[in-house]
């Protein structure tokens, strides 16, 4: 009978997940990030505007909002992998997210959950009362909950819904391209969301701009539960907090016990568990399941009899696996305090020219989308074309290992800081020859397209490294860990925040002692924001030399991504049929009618759509729209060929010419339906 139960259980699970529910699951994950992002991108100016706090104090909240979301995602991976499980986690999440945004939005529609408008006749703004700031404070900590369920595990559930094909080692070659477009995915919307949000903030005000975000969460929530009955879902497991400790205790009440290499003891395993004597790293854990006595410690059936006692060697391993990687993990936390200088770049935006062109200004906060760009830029031009190059090259299979990225993440990111710091040093001195000293708010004829090359070393900077950690916690920790493999990159953004505040506080009460005003002063140009940031770069370049001897420290990695054999990629290397005339006149064919189509859209488009305000609008009047509309018109098409070339090549590779092809069709019927 349970044979038969667990039969049907495995059919289940073979007609459930796989890749018709990624979309589903990215789209949840994407749409949160979008949601929360495109809110803080601007927060620092909503906090300084309409609840008339400073700048120092709105960059605290700021941080440690964003480290709230970054540490509950942990909290709740520890909760999905031992008890809660991962769908009900995420389901928790989007929940919770929905509800943070919403009342967020409520702060910029309700007068009273504000304090009132600074009066023209005074200087003075009257401050926030106490429960104005704690409904704000508790509108964001449901957004950070909601980070905490949906970040938990969702990369983990995803992984879940594929179908095991090959053994761990050969699996790390394509988890390398898994979480690479993953990132990239998330990047994506987060992209949008920036390019967006803060325009929408900036020129239809906070309740358009904070109603967009709570859409995000809505439609990914709606996303994720509407293929309910497609994922699978692996039971519970035991409690692994409790499971940790136990192990402490354990390995303390035994620490008489000898764990020498010479020694024959027996070491208690789960039954059907793979490993059976425990590794030799932290050897002195190891006491926590060797089994002296039996009659002491095991049941008649082997079970053990007190589990503070007594533990398996899969419980030791997982303490081991966690504690072996935080120094290399605290690397990662000195390097995510760049990326908790969003509001800072924001405020040094606001002081320089934002034209594009002379009617056109782009919003301070949509800058950092260039983070993000050359984010998913690094991911393409890595994954699509370095590798494939340099495996021809070398005629071997290439991967650069997850601890060399980790590397090169934070080594860009001194390169970022140090750039950063000379932009601000020429713009602090154009600021004070056009006497601005005293005018925060003053432009400086200085454009503000420079801040892309920092933004672009930051956001590769971030990316290689995030993938090189999730790549890292993933293969060198046990399968029961997954989840909280994927989210101790989260933790290292929390606690990076955190670091952030305490740098950005200590910095600025050391630095305007004796009246002198603060490096990090709200009148940047008063301020010195070039020191703060070379601060932060020798930081950072302490950083390298201590990841450089963790790394060395913690010895080679356990596994090697190893490419799978040319029998499981299915590859024929036999002799190939060539093509029939027949069949290459009706590839052509298809070719040539494309063609015709591209000739009759592209040639008529553009003026087309030009033709529908020329003849409503007057000509002053329609010669401004226009300019808007062909602003538009190729912005939405580079959009369109970046979502076409991000998502279509992936599912041509990994659900076949068909689907891949497909698509285009869809895209085309659907424009033509439209």
């Amino acid at each position: 009978m349970e044979e038969e139960k667990t039969l049907l259980e495995r059919k289940k699970q073979r007609k459930n997940g796989g890749f018709k529910t990624m979309s589903f699951i990215i789209a949840n994950a994407s749409l949160e990030k979008a949601a929360l992002y495109g809110l803080s991108a601007n927060m620092i100016l909503y906090l300084e505007n309409e609840y008339h706090i400073d700048l120092v104090t709105g960059t605290n909240i700021i941080n440690l909002w964003g480290a709230s979301s970054s540490f509950l995602p942990v909290l709740g991976a520890f909760l999905a992998d031992s008890t809660v499980g991962r769908y009900p986690m995420i389901a928790f999440g989007s929940i919770f997210g929905v509800l943070g945004t919403f009342l967020l939005w409520l702060t910029t529609m309700i007068p009273q959950a504000r304090p009132p408008l600074c009066s023209d006749s005074t200087t003075e703004c009257s401050s926030s009362t106490t429960l104005q700031l704690f409904f704000l404070c508790f509108a964001l900590g449901l957004t950070s909950l909601g980070a905490g369920g949906i970040r938990s595990a969702s990369m983990a559930f995803g992984a879940d819904q594929f179908v095991k094909r090959y053994n761990k080692e050969e699996s790390l070659a394509a988890l390398d391209s898994y979480f690479g477009w993953y990132y990239a995915a998330t990047y994506l919307a987060v992209l949008i969301s920036l390019t967006l949000v803060p325009y929408i903030q900036e020129h239809l005000g906070w309740a358009v701009g904070f109603g967009l975000a709570v859409m995000f969460m809505l439609l990914g929530a709606l996303s994720f539960f509407s293929a309910s009955s497609l994922y699978v879902r692996e039971s519970d497991k035991s409690n692994m907090i409790t499971g940790f400790f136990q192990v402490i205790v354990a390995s303390y009440r035994n620490r008489h016990f000898s764990s020498a290499l010479h020694t024959n003891n027996v070491y208690h395993h789960k039954k059907e568990s793979a490993l059976v004597v425990p590794s030799e790293k932290l050897r002195f854990l190891n006491k926590a399941c060797i089994v002296v006595d039996p009659e002491i410690f095991l049941t008649a059936n082997g079970d053990i009899l007190d589990s503070w006692s007594l533990c398996t060697v899969d419980q030791v391993e997982e303490l081991k696996a966690l504690l072996k990687v935080i120094p290399l993990w605290s690397t990662g936390v000195l390097l995510s305090i760049i990326v908790s200088q969003g509001s800072i770049y924001v405020v040094q935006a606001m002081a320089m020219d934002r034209h594009i062109t002379s009617s056109f200004e782009i919003p301070a906060a949509s800058l950092t989308v260039f983070i993000f760009i050359s984010a998913i830029l690094s991911v393409v031009l890595y994954d699509r074309i370095i590798v494939p190059l340099v495996s021809r090259i070398m005629r071997k299979p290439f991967h650069l290992t997850s601890k060399l990225k980790m590397g090169i993440g934070i080594l860009f990111s001194i390169l970022n800081m140090a750039v950063a710091a000379f932009i601000e040093y020429v713009r602090r001195g154009k600021a004070i020859k056009q006497r601005f000293t005293d005018s925060p708010e003053a432009v400086v004829n200085m454009s503000a397209l420079w801040l892309i090359l920092p933004f672009c070393l930051g956001g590769f900077a971030d990316v290689i490294n995030a993938v090189g950690q999730s790549e890292f916690y993933y293969s060198e920790f046990p399968k029961s860990m997954s989840s909280i493999a994927s989210t101790l990159r989260e933790l290292s953004l929390s606690v990076g925040g955190l670091v952030a505040t305490s740098v950005l506080n200590i910095i600025d009460r050391v630095t305007k002692q004796k009246g002198k005003p603060s490096w990090i002063s709200s009148n940047i140009n008063q301020g010195h924001y070039d020191y703060y940031y070379l601060a932060i770069a020798c930081i950072c370049a302490g950083n390298m030399l201590y990841y450089l001897l963790c790394s060395w420290a913690y010895g080679p990695c356990e596994l090697v991504a190893v490419k799978a054999s040319p029998e499981e990629d299915e590859i024929v290397t036999s002799h190939c049929n060539s093509s029939t005339t027949f069949q290459v006149n009706i590839l052509c064919l298809s070719f040539g009618l494309t063609s015709i189509g591209v000739g009759g859209i592209r040639s008529a488009s553009t003026a087309f759509g030009a033709d529908q305000f020329i003849k409503r609008y007057n000509k002053q009047t329609s010669l401004a729209t226009l300019e808007s509309y062909f602003g538009w018109y190729y912005a939405a098409s580079v959009l369109a060929v970046i979502v076409y070339f991000s998502f279509v090549a992936y599912i041509q590779e990994h659900f076949g010419w068909q689907t891949g092809f497909g698509v285009p069709s869809v895209f085309m019927l659907l424009g033509a339906d439209i």
